[in-house]
């Protein structure tokens, strides 16, 4: 696990400002403190910041070279299937036993469709001197970032965006479009940044830079996949490939743990670990938050009893939180409304003091369907056929509901369920899963449902909502979230179920595997119930998360009246200031629960302070 970063001109032109490039090593070392490499051309700089994870030998640092000097390699993550790989180059003299070394080799024999072959993590940047080639790639799901950003004939890159912005004088101009997405959706889909002309490198894609121009090879394509087998034995076929996953990616030469909430998702990787290492090698990992009916430690706590392993209860308060979210925003200079950012980077720093890596539930909510939101999708054609009268007075009657401060409670999601419920599916998907922000209050460029994400809508709604999980939320807000938090810890946190042939399988699953009448994620449970007890695996998704609704009408209401202004609010002239002011007063009053479209601009205004003053 590393922070990668470069400077290059692909026409072999001298590097104007190469001190520059050199630069960014230092800002990006809380990724890899273990060790730094840099290699250098007067038209390319390419440099590594290097978490020792596999072969802890110095000469395993990046970035790598070829024997001739040709190819110069740096990469951020893990090659799951390296041993396999390195096995067809047994001539190739190898300096390490590092997972990363063997992209060199099989770029050599295949070029940048060799990406394909690659199973893991990863964000890689590849410096090829004979062709005057660059690739820059990320892997399926998007689990490593990488960014660039191109400056005359040069191209720079980075692990994060904040590096990028040191590469000239004055600091790129705001998105405006990045800035209406995350204010309806809490995040900025790739590939857009908060800033003009800094993007992300698509995941499942390799960008190739060369003096002629430059394109786009995309060598992962979920949409092709046809969601539609109903294999006889697809829960042996899904244990197989979990527990080859998980074993897959206990491959360290470092301690391991595992976050866990004591959910079904990460209570079964931590069962498939401890089975693989033994239980007296693995530590669990949970947070502890004061607020009782938010707090999840007790079930991880159970959990590590029944396994027999260390189970470590971080504990998180309000004033904790608050100081995650300036640590965050003083830090990573990236929009993200997700407030479950923040006890996860109080969680990271805690494991880091144990562990180097930990092991995940990311992805499988989205791969075998178990958010709430995929049952309203199911349920939205028998609401339909309600007569109209009918549904116009069951909403009524559920807005007059008080709002709740309980963690998932069911008036809210019914709540949102009926008021959107009528919609398209892409509509009403993104109105259940947005921030709740009305897009009408905004003064930028409008976005539409399918602006956001074009979407052919081959296979149903529920289908289709899963998949948009997979390729939106889960690579642009879920996975930004926990890579960004881990790693300001130098923390390697690595996610199972996003493995290759495990989410290829699960995407072409029918979904009628996944949600059977009103019980999601039924084949995963299926397999969880021959690993875990049944209160674990039939608990109530809940997810982590904290109770902002109470904390913004308490403790935190001085910030909020002072991050929401409403002379800064008229003065940015972005949000309409009456409506904040109606929403802060309906929220402090409890006629409505508004926490998440407060927090958005909450740490919109935050991210101002530290990274646009100017417009605050």
């Amino acid at each position: 696990m590393c922070g990668i970063y470069g400077l290059i001109a692909p026409n072999r032109l001298p590097l104007a400002r190469p001190e520059l490039a050199r630069r960014l090593g230092p800002a990006l070392r809380h990724r890899g403190p273990d060790g730094s490499g840099l290699l250098e051309r007067p038209h390319a700089v390419l440099g590594c910041e290097r978490l020792r994870v596999v072969d802890l030998d110095p000469r395993a640092d990046q970035p790598f070279q070829d024997p001739d000097g040709r190819v110069w390699l740096a990469c951020n993550g893990e090659i799951y299937n390296a041993a396999e790989l390195r096995r067809r180059f047994p001539s190739y003299p190898f300096r390490s036993r590092s997972d990363v070394e063997v992209i060199i080799p099989l770029y050599l024999e295949r070029g940048v469709e060799g990406i394909a072959e690659l199973s893991g993590m990863f964000a890689l940047a590849l410096w090829d001197e004979a062709l005057q080639r660059l690739i820059l790639a990320r892997d399926r799901a998007g689990e490593k970032p990488l960014f660039y950003r191109k400056l005359g004939g040069a191209i720079g890159f980075a692990s994060e965006v904040a590096p990028l912005l040191a590469l000239s004088g004055a600091r790129p101009a705001l998105d405006l479009q990045a800035l209406a997405a995350f204010l309806q959706l809490g995040y900025v889909p790739q590939p857009r940044s908060p800033f003009e002309g800094i993007e992300a490198v698509p995941s499942g894609t390799a960008l190739v830079f060369e003096p002629r121009g430059s394109r786009a090879v995309r060598y992962w394509c979920p949409e092709h996949l046809a969601p539609v087998e109903r294999p006889p034995d697809a829960v042996e076929q899904l244990e197989a490939r979990l527990r080859a996953a998980v074993e897959a990616q206990l491959v360290a030469d470092v301690p391991l743990g595992v976050f866990t909430s004591g959910g079904v998702d990460s209570s079964l990787v931590a069962a498939l670990a401890a089975r693989a290492l033994g239980p007296d090698r693995l530590v669990l990992f949970t947070a502890r938050l004061m607020a009782p009916t938010y707090d999840e430690s007790p079930f991880a706590e159970k959990l590590a009893r029944h396994l027999g392993a260390e189970c470590l209860s971080v504990p998180v308060d309000q004033a904790a939180l608050w100081q995650a979210l300036d640590d965050f925003t003083e830090h990573t200079a990236e929009w993200l409304a997700d407030p479950a950012v923040l006890p996860t980077l109080l969680l990271a720093r805690a494991a880091r003091q144990r562990v180097t890596v930990v092991l995940g539930g990311e992805g499988a909510d989205e791969l075998f369907g178990g958010y709430p939101t995929y049952l309203g999708h199911k349920l939205a054609p028998a609401w339909l056929r309600l007569p109209r009268a009918l549904r116009r007075l069951a909403v009524s009657g559920l807005e007059r509901l008080p709002p709740s401060d309980a963690k998932v409670p069911l008036r809210s999601l019914l709540k949102r369920f009926a008021a959107a419920g009528e919609r398209p599916w892409l509509t009403r998907h993104l109105a259940w899963v947005g921030t709740g922000l009305d897009p009408r209050a905004f003064a930028l460029p409008p976005l539409e449902a399918e602006d956001l994400f074009p979407s052919p809508g081959l296979y149903g709604p529920l289908a289709e909502a899963m998949r948009l999980d997979y390729g939106s939320s889960l690579r642009d807000q879920l996975l930004v979230k926990l890579d960004r938090a881990t790693m300001r810890a130098a923390l390697e946190a690595r996610s199972p179920y996003l493995d290759a042939g495990l989410a290829e399988f699960a995407l072409r699953l029918d979904p009628k595997l996944k949600v059977r009448g009103l019980k999601t994620k039924w084949l995963l449970k299926a397999v969880a119930r021959r690993w875990l007890p049944r209160r674990i695996v039939h608990r109530r998704k809940r997810g982590l998360s904290v109770p902002l609704a109470g904390w913004l009408r308490g403790g935190l209401r001085p910030a909020v009246e002072r991050l929401l202004a409403p002379e800064r609010l008229r003065r940015q002239g972005w949000v309409s200031e009456v409506y904040v002011r109606r929403m802060l007063a309906e929220h402090a009053g409890g006629q409505a629960d508004h926490a998440r479209a407060l927090w958005t601009l909450i740490v919109l205004q935050r991210w101002l302070e530290r990274w646009a003053p100017e417009v605050v």
